[in-house]
């Protein structure tokens, strides 16, 4: 699935974008519903709540991004390891 997104251009940061738009988007939802419709503000509410589940939604997929964009899609196991090990020799042990 990341490398269709990756593929159709987006990236991590169009990720993160998208997440701070819908807590916007969320907001802005929440208030045209209570001023515009007649109906309760429950509904205005559910509106808000609604929207608003896009963002964590946006906000992991855009770490997941990241996370390939650093490591790439082959490999990760191995660079993984590669960089465990490098950090473990930084480091002095006591």
């Amino acid at each position: 699935m990341l490398n269709t997104l990756n593929k159709m251009g987006l990236s991590s940061s169009v990720m993160y974008g998208m997440g701070f738009a819908s807590i916007g988007a969320s907001v802005a939802s929440w208030a045209i519903s209570r001023s515009a419709e007649a109906a309760d503000i429950d509904r205005a509410d559910r509106w808000g709540i609604f929207v608003g589940t896009w963002a964590p939604t946006f906000f992991a997929l855009g770490c997941a991004m990241r996370l390939e964009e650093q490591w790439g899609p082959k490999g990760t196991r191995e660079q993984m390891k590669e960089s465990r090990e490098r950090a473990r020799e930084a480091m002095p042990i006591s």
